[in-house]
């Protein structure tokens, strides 16, 4: 699979944790939400709070593991993991990009913790924003992938670049490359 028909934004901020690492971002292509198969179109194709799809879907709370972060000029980037809270079963793999400076200084306190999903930061402090999808894309799993969401084999997976809007501002809080380990398709726990 080729990079071709990338959005102008390319995948970031993930490719910037790969060129840090000196490694290509894997093979991938964007696809219309309507060519992305169930459960992935209901769990990506949305307005709203990833962190919320994916705990009405799994039925279960999240938390993130970090595997790595920077910050530079009130803007935290961060790779991560969000793994759910009573299995421990990664559920998404991804980075994210925050502006800092949108936030009160309790908000940016817990955002640097780098312990809880943005999602549900957001929600906790009422920050109202608007999650407007850019694009989404089909990417072959890489080694780190594989470690990440505990899979084996080569596979392809399905994920979402995403800005998240502040509603009052109109200013980005955050950039976010989002992809979804493979899934089975099941109802989400209604809620």
């Amino acid at each position: 699979m080729s990079a071709t028909g990338q959005s102008p934004q390319g995948l970031v901020p993930l490719e910037e944790f790969y060129a840090k690492r000196g490694t290509p971002v894997p093979g991938h292509e964007l696809v219309d939400a309507g060519e992305v198969p169930e459960p992935y179109r209901w769990l990506l194709a949305h307005c709203e709070s990833m962190t919320s799809r994916l705990e009405r879907f799994f039925d279960d709370t999240i938390h993130i593991r970090v595997i790595q972060k920077r910050e530079f000029e009130e803007i935290l980037a961060r790779q991560v993991i969000l793994v759910l809270d009573h299995v421990e079963e990664p559920v998404e793999y991804g980075a994210i990009k925050i502006n800092l400076t949108l936030f009160s200084a309790e908000a940016r306190r817990v955002i640097r913790e780098s312990r809880r999903p943005f999602g549900g930061i957001l929600r906790d402090f009422e920050i109202e924003y608007e999650s407007r999808p850019r694009s989404f894309f089909r990417i072959e799993a890489d080694d780190l992938m594989k470690v990440t969401l505990n899979l084996d084999g080569n596979m392809e997976l399905y994920g979402r670049c995403n800005a998240l809007i502040d509603q009052a501002t109109e200013l980005p809080l955050a950039e976010v490359v989002e992809i979804l380990p493979p899934l089975e398709v099941r109802a989400p726990v209604a809620g």
